[in-house]
């Protein structure tokens, strides 16, 4: 029966993934399927200690965090626990063998995300490592399969996509960050004055990040190089489609991709990959 129980874990983490982004989640499932169940896992984790600190506002929160963060590592150590999420989480940190740092480097961003509201470079530096790099490279984990030596040399790669995604998750979501959590990561920018040129310096630094990031997408192993191209072209067109907007626009509206612009996205993507193009 513990099979079963390793299965409705994992059935949780997926559902969570399906409702909080549908966008992930569909890249997900074109990921070879000896994949999915590992990557659902690491963003079911993801996102419950990101909704603690984003939405459970009317609770403590920081306690709230604290017990999630010492639930989790009892899990890791005892390879077991009755939170769903915490058990698919640790089935894949244990048989993949992430590093811990990455864990605690992710939980750290968190608990930022609890007081921090402004950030000087250094910080914002750590901060997008420890909320998005270290995610992308629990995933690079999973995509390379305990291949060590791959791993090193797609490393800078993974972070970069990383970077590139929660940048633009940040543009995006300015109005939400600045005016409903009173939030600003971008460092030396002043929201309720949101210049062309704090705009275009931040769009320099996410087009380098997303620049790098394919150098190492087009290396991955097949059974992943799909769903994580076409996660990256829908970022990608997220954010093209966020520097065509005026900066004192940005603030008035949370940017999407309609469903029909993810359909073209994902029908291009399919013919580069039938052509060898990736």
């Amino acid at each position: 029966m513990m099979n079963l129980f390793h299965e409705l874990s994992q059935d949780c983490s997926r559902i969570t993934t399906e409702k909080y982004s549908t966008s992930f989640s569909s890249a997900i499932k074109l990921l070879h399927k000896d994949l999915r169940a590992p990557i659902f896992n690491i963003y079911g984790f993801v996102r419950f200690a990101d909704e603690i600190v984003d939405s459970f506002h009317d609770h403590d929160k920081t306690v709230l965090l604290a017990e999630f963060k010492m639930a989790t590592y009892e899990a890791i150590d005892r390879k077991i626990s009755l939170n769903p999420i915490l058990h698919s989480f640790q089935l894949t940190v244990n048989e993949y063998k992430i590093d811990h740092a990455l864990i605690e480097a992710f939980l750290y961003s968190m608990e930022l995300d609890l007081d921090k509201r402004n950030y000087d470079k250094q910080g914002y530096e750590q901060y997008i490592y420890g909320s998005a790099e270290v995610v992308g490279l629990m995933c690079l984990y999973i995509f390379c399969e305990g291949d060590r030596q791959q791993y090193e040399l797609l490393k800078p790669s993974a972070k970069s996509l990383g970077s590139a995604f929660q940048k633009v998750n940040f543009l995006r979501d300015l109005k939400a960050d600045f005016q409903g959590l009173d939030r600003m990561y971008f460092p030396n920018c002043d929201f309720s004055n949101f210049s062309e040129a704090d705009k275009q310096a931040i769009e320099i630094d996410i087009q380098k990040d997303f620049d790098d990031a394919f150098e190492g997408i087009i290396q991955l192993p097949i059974k992943a190089r799909f769903g994580v191209y076409v996660a990256f072209k829908y970022y990608l067109s997220l954010f093209k489609k966020i520097k065509k907007i005026q900066p004192q626009k940005i603030m008035e509206a949370r940017v999407r991709i309609p469903d029909y612009g993810k359909f073209f996205i994902l029908a291009k993507a399919g013919i580069r990959s039938q052509l060898n193009m990736l």
